[in-house]
């Protein structure tokens, strides 16, 4: 089971523990999962935590050659690297740096490989390559789409 993630960046310190619950309740008990993520700060980092955790595959997929470098804040870098180091494998997408047509690329990978896909999103639209239109693009391709925003999910 093939399943990719798109999420806010941005949720809250307090609400990783409960999004983490309930994207493992979602892949508790598939069989072979392998996780693909972009491994921005936040949902996607969750995610590739839970399902390596799950004992699950993960297949990173970044949107440029410059995205760890341009991109991935001092904080996240050991969380970041310690992620590429336990994937099965890394693609790069054949941008040089990061922007909109970058994550256009990736998002299509993310929608495009995978059985299912896992959004944590709230529910509002945002900016284009954000996670509402990646949900819509997933659900106008046929790909399902579970949407985890638990009970007291904040932005931070």
């Amino acid at each position: 089971m093939r399943i990719s993630v798109t999420g806010h960046l941005n949720i809250a310190a307090e609400t990783v523990p409960i999004v983490r619950a309930a994207i493992a309740d979602l892949i508790a008990g598939l069989p072979d999962v392998v996780g693909i993520s972009c491994l921005a700060r936040g949902a996607d980092s969750v995610f590739a935590e839970v399902v390596l955790e799950a004992g699950g595959q993960l297949e990173v997929v970044l949107p440029s050659r410059d995205y760890r470098d341009s991109k991935v804040k001092p904080d996240q870098l050991p969380q970041f690297d310690a992620l590429v180091a336990r994937a099965a494998t890394v693609r790069v997408m054949d941008f040089d740096s990061a922007g909109r047509e970058a994550y256009e690329a990736a998002n299509e990978v993310l929608v495009g490989e995978a059985d299912r896909m896992i959004a944590v999103w709230d529910g509002k639209i945002g900016e284009r390559a954000g996670t509402g239109t990646v949900v819509a693009l997933a659900r106008e391709r046929g790909v399902p789409v579970d949407v985890v925003w638990p009970n007291g999910a904040m932005r931070g």
